[in-house]
């Protein structure tokens, strides 16, 4: 007789494993499955269903681990692995979306993708919502750190093809522009864009061109470009007028000074095209004969005035561009007359400059005595409490302003990044590839600007909050500033009004000057080294 015993599971035991079955969270893992042809798919047993058949034992080896594999199937039979256009795919993609999924196995990496691109981007969807990849056969799983350290390795190739398109493009341009093609930008008065044969290319307005010669000729006879302004803005002429392809309006702007010399010095009236420096010929036609071109860029080279900015700067403007026109809010340039072997200095609105005294309001003002009152209104701060209280809320509420302006351009920039980062996971999956790898290039270029901008707007943002000011901080600053100011030289006086000063604004309404402060400026002041360091600063 064969007595049976069965032994029983302590009760314990059982209870500790019923618990942690209980706590263990469960992982939803989707299978997806592909195949290029659809050769063989009407047989009983397929490729899709090999793959499927690895990826549930997969599953399956995990289950401690609570994976389990949902009933619903994401298999594409008949499409390449070289675009995103697959119905099964993009149902994945929106149930991950929805939340659904937790991970996805598949039998090779190359079954979700063959191009390194639209896998990254497939792969940033999975990190947004914090879904896991598993490719059965190569041992590649993003939830250990040797799966994450693989897929950072494959998005460092991706950056690099981006940056290699981005190369190929800036090549591709240099080339064209010593080939003589407009290689794009901003439309110009005398041509037309012409995009009839897939590139674009300039084509002569005729009306347009006879403006542009008569301009040229303008210039040529009046001599300088104030008078050419002033006649342009009688005859009522404006520069180029386009739509952009949003259907948005530009252009149509009066010409001023600067325009007007935009346009004389624009090298493809000529017939030519500029490239880091070097001119080709262009296979445009030119508007302004080669000659009348180059005699008005010589007269232009002699009207001009040379040298930087130290040197225009020589004759100890106080206020170079610190000061500005209230009316117009332009900036006051420092010009000088001399009669009888003396010099007079003045400070001009630039719009007066640049369109003539009608078209300002402000009258020129007498250097000396603006510099002056400038100077007695700073030596006033540290003698008037009330004056250097309001000096100080002024600082104060400045810098303030300046931090949260800087904040909303830093939200601005992160919403313009998330827009940009979608349109290159758009612009991808085109089926297009030569046409979106321009596009492609551009985006990425515009990121690493926007991520640039964010980087500087944060630093100053730290140094902003870290130089707010205090009562203390301006009357130190204040304190002495009479016996200072007297032992500088002009030019170490302009660098310390540099220093403390960040606006001076002109009313002609009523002849005031308002001073605005720089709140780091007065801290700077405020510490006792300032002259020793100012002396270094300059000896250097």
């Amino acid at each position: 007789m064969t007595t049976m015993l069965t032994t029983r599971e302590p009760a314990s035991r059982r209870k500790r494993a019923a618990a942690t079955a209980s706590t263990l969270a469960t992982v939803r893992c989707a299978i997806y499955t592909r195949k290029s042809s659809d050769e063989g798919l009407q047989q009983e047993f397929n490729s899709l269903d090999a793959q499927r058949e690895a990826a549930e034992a997969y599953i399956a080896s995990q289950k401690a681990e609570g994976w389990v594999c949902p009933p619903d199937r994401y298999d594409d039979g008949g499409f390449t692995g070289g675009n995103m256009d697959r119905p099964a795919l993009k149902r994945l993609l929106a149930d991950i979306e929805a939340g659904k999924i937790d991970c996805v196995v598949v039998y090779k990496v190359d079954r979700l993708s063959r191009s390194l691109m639209d896998f990254a981007r497939i792969v940033e969807v999975f990190e947004r919502h914090n879904v896991s990849f598993v490719s059965v056969t190569q041992h590649f799983n993003t939830t250990n750190s040797m799966g994450r350290l693989t897929l950072n390795v494959l998005l460092s190739f991706a950056q690099f093809e981006r940056e290699i398109i981005g190369e190929r493009i800036r090549d591709k341009i240099a080339a064209s522009r010593q080939k003589g093609k407009w290689t794009g930008g901003t439309p110009i008065l005398g041509y037309d864009v012409d995009r009839s044969n897939g590139s674009p290319r300039l084509v002569v307005n005729a009306a347009e061109a006879s403006r542009v010669r008569q301009i040229f000729d303008l210039y040529l006879e009046l001599g300088t470009l104030l008078p050419v302004v002033s006649e342009l803005e009688r005859r009522g002429w404006c520069n180029k007028a386009w739509t952009t392809q949003d259907g948005r309006r530009r252009g149509r702007l009066r010409f001023d000074k600067c325009r007007v010399h935009m346009l004389l010095t624009n090298v493809l009236y000529a017939g030519k095209v500029a490239h880091k420096g070097e001119l080709y010929a262009g296979e445009h036609e030119a508007i302004v004969p080669e000659d009348v071109f180059d005699r008005v860029q010589q007269q232009l080279r002699r009207h001009s005035r040379s040298g930087v900015a130290e040197a225009r700067n020589r004759h100890g403007a106080l206020l170079r561009g610190l000061l500005f026109c209230r009316s117009c809010r332009r900036a006051m340039s420092h010009t000088f007359t001399t009669k009888a072997s003396r010099r007079y200095r003045y400070y001009t609105c630039t719009n007066a400059v640049k369109r003539g005294r009608a078209a300002c309001p402000s009258r020129s003002l007498p250097a000396a005595e603006v510099e002056k009152a400038v100077v007695d209104q700073i030596r006033c701060i540290g003698q008037d409490p009330e004056v250097l209280r309001e000096t100080l809320a002024q600082a104060r509420d400045r810098a303030e302003s300046a931090i949260e302006r800087l904040a909303g351009e830093r939200r601005e920039i992160e919403r313009a990044l998330a827009r940009l980062h979608a349109d290159i996971r758009r612009t991808v999956s085109g089926d297009d590839q030569a046409a979106t790898a321009p596009r492609i290039a551009e985006l990425n270029d515009r990121v690493r600007e926007a991520e640039r901008r964010v980087a500087e707007i944060d630093a100053r943002l730290s140094e902003l909050r870290e130089e707010l000011v205090d009562e203390a901080d301006v009357a130190a600053a204040f304190a002495d500033f009479d016996n200072v100011w007297q032992a500088l030289s002009p030019r170490e006086q302009a660098r310390v009004l540099r220093l403390l000063v960040s606006r001076v604004e002109y009313d002609a309404v009523d002849s005031s000057i308002q001073v605005a402060f720089h709140p780091t400026g007065i801290k700077s002041l405020a510490n006792p080294g300032i002259d020793e360091q100012h002396g270094v600063e300059e000896a250097a």
